[in-house]
């Protein structure tokens, strides 16, 4: 696989690697000084799991901001958008939404290669490998678990119009387009033939429900997309990583954060999936599915009938947007040893969905 330094001075430097780079500080810095942003030599540090938009801790002196651009190229149609996911952080500034505040979105591409945009830094702690000390108790892990979804709901309960997301997605026919992208991107994306994949995709379609008024979407919701406040008692003070949001169906969230969450195991109900090992949620005191999903209807009031549904429907979207940061792993334009483990992630992935799609319906 090629090499190439991440971080290099300058676009001379950046020409003689295989690779491009992902900050080249001196043209970088020269930016941010036009916009007030910091002064001074400029640091950068990779922070978060980066396994598909990218993020670094820019340092300038005592000023720290933080950057988001996309992995390297080749890059799927539609995906890693940051500066969509730009507007709509903008746009939910002033609502009710836990979210950092942008600074600057930059769309001169002779920066780095590439759009990117910079938010303000927050203190706090991605609850991924372990929960904050001052929060690690069966009490603690309780209230993570109900700030999580209460801020999906306060997320749903935006006025998205008022906000001047007109046009930023369609709502109506969520469902159907999620169907026809992931499953015309499957074909771009897949290096195997996966007929689970195939079959999940044609239940979903034969079984699509109707969906509530539409809301704000996140598209990735989960803890490891959020960051909470060191000191108790636990508060979500900021949700990351938006490049998949759009305006559509409010439980197509639901069913990720929830297809997607560990507890302990219950027999045979949940086929296993790499989810399941990298997060830690199975733990004492975090809420289980049922109750995720109790907090959210009893403070919604959104049916929860067609659940399994959206369940799979998230599996399924992991599984072919993984296949893809698969195919990125096996072409040699990213040296991320997570995505290479997608190998038998994603059929994991689509063995789960396809479980989902064997459990009985739910009595009306």
């Amino acid at each position: 696989m090629p090499t190439a330094l991440e971080i290099v001075d300058t676009h001379a430097a950046a020409a003689g690697q295989e690779l491009a780079p992902l900050i080249v500080r001196e043209p970088l810095a020269g930016y941010l000084d036009e916009r007030g942003l910091g002064s001074g030599p400029l640091e950068a540090h990779r922070i978060g799991e980066g396994h598909s938009n990218v993020t670094y801790l820019i340092t300038r002196g005592s000023e720290r901001f933080v950057l988001r651009r996309p992995p390297r190229p080749p890059l799927p149609p539609t995906a890693h958008d940051v500066l969509r996911e730009a507007r709509l952080l903008s746009a939910v500034q002033d609502a009710d939404v836990r979210t950092p505040r942008v600074l600057d979105a930059c769309d001169d591409e002779s920066v780095l290669g590439v759009p990117f945009y910079v938010m303000e830094y927050l203190e706090g702690t991605v609850i991924t490998g372990a929960v904050p000390e001052a929060l690690d108790t069966p009490a603690g892990r309780r209230r993570i678990s109900e700030e999580l979804v209460d801020s999906l709901v306060e997320m749903h309960a935006v006025d998205w119009r008022a906000c001047g997301l007109e046009g930023f997605g369609k709502p109506t026919g969520y469902l159907d387009r999620q169907l026809r992208r992931f499953g015309g991107l499957w074909e771009i994306n897949k290096t195997r033939e996966l007929p689970l994949v195939q079959e999940v995709g044609e239940w979903l379609a034969a079984n699509k429900p109707e969906s509530p008024p539409a809301t704000i979407v996140h598209g990735d919701y989960r803890l490891g997309n959020t960051m909470f406040a060191n000191d108790p008692p636990a508060q979500l003070i900021a949700i990351f990583d938006w490049e998949m949001a759009t305006i559509g169906d409010p439980l197509a969230d639901l069913g990720y954060m929830t297809a997607t969450w560990s507890e302990p195991p219950r027999g045979e109900d949940r086929k296993e999936t790499m989810f399941d090992r990298l997060t830690i949620t199975h733990q004492d005191g975090f809420l289980a599915r049922d109750e995720l999903i109790a907090r959210y209807e009893e403070s919604t009031g959104r049916s929860m009938s067609d659940l399994r549904w959206y369940q799979a429907l998230a599996l399924w979207k992991a599984a072919v947007f993984m296949e893809g940061n698969y195919k990125r792993s096996l072409a040699g334009t990213t040296d991320d040893p997570y995505l290479a483990l997608f190998d038998k992630g994603v059929p994991q992935l689509a063995e789960a969905a396809h479980q989902i799609t064997k459990l009985p319906a739910p009595r009306a």
